[in-house]
């Protein structure tokens, strides 16, 4: 009876595995378009869960921090699988990106390409996705008023303080405004339960452990001063405290990495520029990162530490998010600390995007082509990438 049961969870675990990895491999787009994946994937074809329970996991990975499609799928796979289940559902559908951009980070180190045409295409493919971005988050999290001001307040705050702590402290700050402003708003929603398999001690674990290393890797990092520590603190955080999805992620990156010369400017846009060209979770860009900082046990590591938040935050919220999405005061919370986020993604529009990568009329042209074939066209992201590649090598034979 027991190899049968460890049979039969063998063979769902390699089903999760070579489900996801499938996914890993197709799903280009960014986070909404992967949900649209999942969905037709999980739901429709495999039913692994109904449509009910798909919305409330989906609700409750936009309310967390991180890379919501990746925390969707890790849920998706602690349901079908427990802890092992999560864990093996993110590898298969982080895994195929990652490799494909540490080996995008030795082509870029090997061959010293960073000067090429095709490089600053592919900065310039950078100024199309964030300028979608922030076009469809803005008409998203900011519908009224007292929103786009908390919106404004945190464009303002970003560009004219640029440290560190600025983004952490606009997300706080916005939260704090957010909850008076709106914790008395009434939410018309329909709140039903979904059972997930894990107990409430586990996900007290999860959550003090998250809680714990973000607090203590800082203090840990000026006590000692070892790269990886230091390395590891930065992914960490970065990690813990974006909302809004992976574009987000850009301005905490830029800001810990470059100033520090830990990597340039134009290597660390390069490698956004080429992560939209790649399906899977736009917060594999840290496997680029750590691969130019470190090699490839760099860009494992790097992976291992910008994903580690969202893993413990899905899993210790999972048991408590019946009650959660029903408070008015967090909903309130998250609604100014949603509308931070797109302050913050302009001003990281603005810099280093927008400065570094439109340079002359040429530069502005192509833009503007990408972004059409972007919103309007509807093409795949990959063939904007591509477009924007060949762009930028034909750009050099018009400098202005």
């Amino acid at each position: 009876m027991d190899k049968t049961k460890q049979l039969k969870k063998s063979k769902t675990f390699l089903e999760i595995f070579l489900v996801s990895t499938k996914l890993g491999l197709t799903s280009f787009g960014g986070p909404v378009a992967h949900l649209g994946y999942f969905h037709d994937e999980y739901v429709r074809r495999r039913k692994w869960l109904d449509e009910k329970s798909y919305a409330d996991l989906v609700a409750l990975c936009q309310f967390l921090p991180g890379p919501a499609s990746s925390q969707v799928g890790i849920g998706i796979g602690i349901l079908r699988g427990g802890i092992i289940g999560g864990i093996i559902s993110f590898l298969g559908f982080t895994l195929p990106s990652v490799i494909a951009l540490i080996i995008f980070a030795y082509l870029i180190e090997g061959l010293d390409i960073r000067n090429a045409g095709w490089i600053h295409g592919l900065k310039i493919v950078a100024v199309a996705i964030v300028a979608h971005a922030v076009l469809g988050m803005a008409k998203n999290l900011t519908p009224d008023l007292k929103r786009k001001t908390i919106a404004l307040f945190a464009l303002v705050l970003t560009l004219l303080w640029q440290s560190v702590f600025s983004q952490v402290g606009v997300i706080i700050l916005s939260a704090i405004v957010g909850y008076f402003l709106y914790k008395q708003q009434s939410l018309k929603q329909n709140h039903g339960d979904v059972s997930f398999p894990l107990s409430k001690r586990v996900a007290s674990i999860s959550l003090v452990l998250f809680f714990v290393l973000l607090f203590l890797l800082p203090v840990i990092r000026e006590v000692y001063t070892y790269p990886w520590i230091a390395m590891f603190d930065s992914f960490y955080r970065a990690g813990s405290l974006v909302f809004g999805g992976g574009h987000v992620v850009l301005p905490l990156l830029e800001r810990e990495f470059v100033p520090g010369g830990w990597l340039s400017e134009e290597a660390f846009l390069a490698g956004y520029g080429a992560t939209q060209a790649v399906p899977g979770p736009l917060f594999t860009f840290a496997a680029y990162i750590g691969t130019v900082m470190n090699g490839w046990g760099g860009g494992l590591f790097a992976t291992f530490a910008i994903f580690l938040p969202a893993f413990l935050l899905i899993v210790g919220t999972l048991p408590y998010w019946n009650s959660l999405r029903k408070n008015p005061k967090i909903q309130g919370a998250l609604m100014g600390v949603n509308a931070a986020v797109v302050g913050i993604l302009i001003a990281a529009f603005y810099h280093p995007i927008w400065t570094s990568s439109i340079i002359n009329a040429s530069d502005f042209a192509l833009a503007a082509i990408l972004f059409s074939m972007l919103v309007y066209w509807k093409l795949p992201p990959w063939v904007v990438v591509l477009t924007g590649a060949v762009g930028g090598t034909l750009l050099t034979f018009f400098p202005y």
